[in-house]
Order: C-alpha cells, then structure tokens, then sequence
C-alpha cells in the first residue's frame, strides 16, 4: 500500500452498503467466527460478481487473500481482538477509538484488494449472473459445505445495490 493509493474505492462503498444491509454483518460475523473468513474477500467477490461481472476461481481468492494476509493478520486481527478484550472492560471511550482504527485498516485492506483486482483482473471476460458462484467460490476457498453457500441476505443486498 502507497500513500498514493486511493482509500475511497467503489469496492469500498460498495462494502460498507451491502454490510450495512439488514442481516449481512451479521450472516457474515457467523462465517469469519466458524471459518475464518476474511469478510473483506467475501464483499470483494461479491462486488467484482455484481459490479463488474468478473467471475472468480478459487486460484484469485487465494491470491487475493495471499494479497492482504500480512495485514490482515499483523493490523486487523490484532485490532479486532483488543476491541473484543476492551468490551467487557467498560472502557468504551478506549474501545470506540480501537474500533475506529480497525475500521480505517479494514478500509485500507479493501484499497489494497481494489490495486490487486485493478492489476491483475483487468482482462478479464464480464459475464452476467456470477454473484452466487464468486461467493461459493470464496466459501470453497474457505471449507464452508454446500448449505452455507446460499448467503440469501448477501445475495440481494449485493443484487440491489445501485453506484
């Protein structure tokens, strides 16, 4: 990542769209919890299948994922796991600001994730209808079984956003 890089990406407004529609984060908190799932890579498969009718193998999420791994666990983990030892701990004042800071990383890694899409994606064929099949993908990637690869809510959240 570059001080040159942009941090206000479609894929981020995109993201912060579809999560914040109702039952997303939370379908999505339940898969990063039993899996391990960056969610960050299930919204940017979501957004290259709805935005840009880019169709994903499992090789482009492990390389997507192989992308942002270091920061991912070295940044947002850490972050993520000091707001979650602050919770029971009433210090909300502190707790806000690490939260805020995890936010700022998570949109950093979706920077990064748009500069690898923008690299190394850019001849790809479009096609229609690759939604559903770029978030199996990322669950395969993930060892999530056939019944988890529905995500309803993600799907129509994703389906109804509108640039």
């Amino acid at each position: 990542m570059t001080a040159s890089q942009p941090l206000d990406t479609p894929l981020w407004a995109f993201a912060l769209a579809v999560y914040g529609s109702d039952g997303v984060a939370d379908d999505c908190l339940d898969l990063q919890e039993r899996l391990g799932l960056d969610v960050n890579i299930l919204l940017f498969a979501a957004f290259l299948g709805t935005v840009e009718g880019v169709g994903l193998e499992v090789s482009d999420i492990a390389a997507a994922s192989a992308e942002v791994a270091h920061w991912q666990a070295e940044i947002v983990r850490p972050l993520r796991h000091v707001r979650r030892t602050l919770k029971p701990m009433r210090a909300e004042g502190l707790r806000a600001q690490v939260k805020a800071a995890e936010l700022e990383a998570e949109k950093i890694e979706m920077a990064m994730l748009w500069q690898w899409s923008r690299a190394e994606l850019a001849g790809r064929q479009r096609a229609d209808d690759v939604l559903a099949a770029n978030l199996r993908t990322v669950l395969e990637f993930y060892g999530a079984n056939q019944a988890e690869a529905a995500l309803p809510r993600l799907l129509a959240a994703a389906t109804a956003y509108k640039p």
